[in-house]
């Protein structure tokens, strides 16, 4: 899940937390289930528990391109990706994000969704285990269209690049400048406005922005973890803010007025702490009554609403993503 640049960081006041009440009543089965996997979770270290969720998106971006069709439901793909993540022992880091053509990123489904894969889709999806986060995304052609290949190959390539650039103590600068080379050289433009973000337990967006373009950022990469993600367009090379995205992420802990919001942010909490989630998620757990309670909950300013993100030309736009594990003597591409 892409981060754009110059709209700063979504941080949660802490200062004002409150425990969070256990909301969730789960059946014996799913109860069993999250035993095991945690007694799997508590047996890794964290950087066991980072290449671990790297394998898992891996696994799952394997299925998703084999279960993906044209005309396909974006809501059924989007809960297929979910629950296969689930399945293979890993949650979502965030929701999956579906970006038809223009649509460049944070459009997941809602829970009545009708919208079918069509265009250029790119497929925008995380992986969590024990709150460490691995970030991928891949883009497909549904129209046999050259431009579109195009577009597609060129964001892989320029992905292929910033692998090879980036090591311990490279700038931000040299890898945003092998990134526009790449995707310039193959008649396109970078989104400049997105970037790629470095990774920490629990925060999808730590501080770090990876940049696709050149930018002159001195700055030197430390030991960590980066989602590295060029977006591709022939279009203008920005994008813009577009309609909600029913993508939230918590922002304060304070009391709200309903039981229905106070119930919703307990359970918000408890299960999603910092990463993002939908409201399509809460209807499943609350029902539709999640959608009242979660517009109170940004009015009251418990929560940050993230808009789609549309390039602003209206030109198709393709995404490739890969999450990066780097260490001094070595990095490691979790999600390859």
């Amino acid at each position: 899940m892409t981060e754009k640049q110059y709209g700063g960081q979504t941080k949660i006041n802490k200062e004002k937390g409150t425990k969070a009440k256990n909301i969730a009543q789960p059946t014996k089965l799913i109860e069993k289930s999250k035993k095991k996997v945690a007694e799997k979770n508590s047996e890794m270290d964290d950087e066991e528990k980072i290449i671990e969720a790297g394998k898992i998106a891996s696994q799952v971006k394997k299925y998703a391109k084999e279960i993906i069709k044209k005309d396909m439901p974006l809501l059924e793909i989007a809960e297929k990706i979910e629950e296969k993540i689930i399945e293979l022992g890993g949650k979502p880091a965030f929701p999956t994000n579906l970006g038809i053509n223009d649509i460049t990123a944070h459009y997941t489904p809602s829970y009545n969704d009708n919208t079918l894969t069509s265009g250029l889709l790119k497929v925008d999806f995380g992986v969590h285990v024990g709150g460490w986060i691995a970030d991928t995304a891949f883009s497909i052609d549904f129209e046999n269209s050259e431009e579109n290949k195009n577009l597609i190959k060129a964001s892989e390539k320029a992905l292929e690049i910033a692998i090879k650039t980036i090591k311990y103590k490279v700038t931000l600068n040299e890898i945003g400048k092998a990134i526009q080379n790449e995707i310039e050289s193959c008649g396109f433009s970078p989104i400049t406005n997105l970037s790629g973000h470095s990774i920490e337990q629990n925060e999808l967006h730590a501080g770090i922005t990876i940049p696709n373009i050149e930018n002159s950022s001195m700055t030197k990469l430390e030991e960590g973890t980066y989602a590295i993600e060029p977006f591709v367009t022939k279009g203008s090379g920005k994008v813009y803010d577009g309609k909600p995205s029913g993508i939230y992420i918590l922002k304060d802990y304070k009391n709200a007025r309903s039981q229905t919001a106070r119930e919703i942010l307990q359970f918000i909490i408890e299960e999603y702490k910092t990463l993002p989630f939908c409201s399509r998620w809460l209807v499943k757990k609350f029902g539709t009554k999640a959608l009242f309670g979660l517009r109170e909950l940004e009015n009251n300013g418990n929560l940050y609403h993230f808009a789609q993100l549309v390039e602003f030309s209206h030109s198709k736009v393709a995404q490739s993503e890969h999450t990066i594990l780097l260490k001094k003597d070595k990095k490691i591409v979790t999600t390859i």
